[in-house]
């Protein structure tokens, strides 16, 4: 789709579909010429011949007809890999909503999702909100310097959102096996991660405790970095079990500095899966956990947001290669 709000539909085009074998910098393997359907879709299985081990492989799309593209990840994952779950909005966003220039950021949340990453488990980002906002919210956590993780959107405009986080987080651990170990988000979420089954002491909410929900979750009321300090003293935050997964999938942030080449367009913040502001005046709250990951110069690609949902198309810079290198 094209336009701001990702609202102008692509039909009956052909677009190239590529994938990165062997990331982060690999070859590339075009895979099939496929056509849009009337809402501007693809779908394509991967044939056994080019099947994917355990990894994190950039795919990128590219129309034939203008050069636009599109740019999403495929996660191949063991069963039995444990991951832990974020709400964007309910965990994150200190202000209402993303859509506005850069909602506040509550302090300390990118340390408390760093941590259970470090501990080896993968993260999840789910959201209520419709994938037609998917780069502005990516944007929005690269500009942050969240780390990498699986964002999950609604498909479109839906009436019951918290039924699709569900039915997502349903999906992950009835068919592919996954684990979950621990969530957040806000009191709406309660019943999302009790309908998974999630143990009450492993389902983390902000916002004002309440009676009716003191059983089923821990209120973090004292905010993040004293919530982060508990789960290390009382090692209520222990390391994920599976050993591949945690080889497989390397730390990392969105929006590293590197990836401006691999993601080049135009409106970097509207058309890219994942944008870096590069001044320091873009970056009034980092932790100094953020600062010391970029000083580690953690460049990796091949762990990034893997992404449900249409992707917003960014057109190629003149003088850039059509189609991926």
């Amino acid at each position: 789709m094209y336009g701001p709000l990702d609202m102008v539909t692509l039909t009956g085009e052909k677009v190239d579909v590529h994938i990165m074998t062997q990331p982060p910098s690999g070859e590339w393997l075009h895979l099939d010429t496929l056509v849009t359907n009337s809402s501007g879709r693809v779908s394509y299985t991967i044939p056994e011949t080019h099947r994917l081990g355990v990894g994190v492989y950039p795919i990128k799309m590219v129309v034939r007809g203008d050069h636009t593209f599109a740019d999403s990840y495929i996660t191949v994952l063991p069963r039995g890999t444990e991951f832990v779950v974020f709400s964007i909005d309910g965990s994150f966003a200190a202000s209402v909503s993303i859509m506005g220039s850069d909602p506040k950021v509550r302090a300390g949340a990118v340390d408390v999702v760093r941590h259970w990453q470090d501990l080896g488990y993968l993260i999840i980002y789910v959201t209520g909100r419709p994938d037609m906002q998917k780069q502005r919210v990516v944007a929005w956590l690269a500009q942050h310097n969240f780390p990498h993780g699986v964002v999950s959107f609604c498909d479109g405009l839906v009436h019951d959102p918290l039924r699709h986080k569900a039915n997502f987080l349903k999906l992950l651990i009835s068919e592919l096996h996954l684990r979950a170990h621990a969530a957040y988000g806000s009191t709406k979420d309660v019943a999302v991660y009790n309908s998974i089954s999630l143990s009450p002491m492993h389902i983390y909410i902000v916002g004002r405790p309440t009676k009716k929900l003191q059983q089923q979750c821990q209120f973090i009321t004292d905010g993040y970095a004293a919530h982060l300090a508990q789960l290390k003293y009382n090692h209520r935050a222990r390391p994920a079990r599976n050993t591949a997964t945690r080889m497989a999938l390397r730390k990392g942030s969105f929006g590293l500095p590197g990836q401006s080449d691999f993601l080049r367009s135009r409106n970097h913040l509207l058309r890219t899966i994942s944008a870096q502001p590069s001044g320091p005046s873009h970056r009034h709250d980092r932790t100094q956990t953020q600062m010391d990951s970029e000083q580690r110069g953690q460049r990796s690609m091949s762990v990034a947001a893997s992404c449900w949902g249409r992707a917003m198309a960014g057109r190629l810079e003149p003088g850039a290669a059509t189609g991926p290198k």
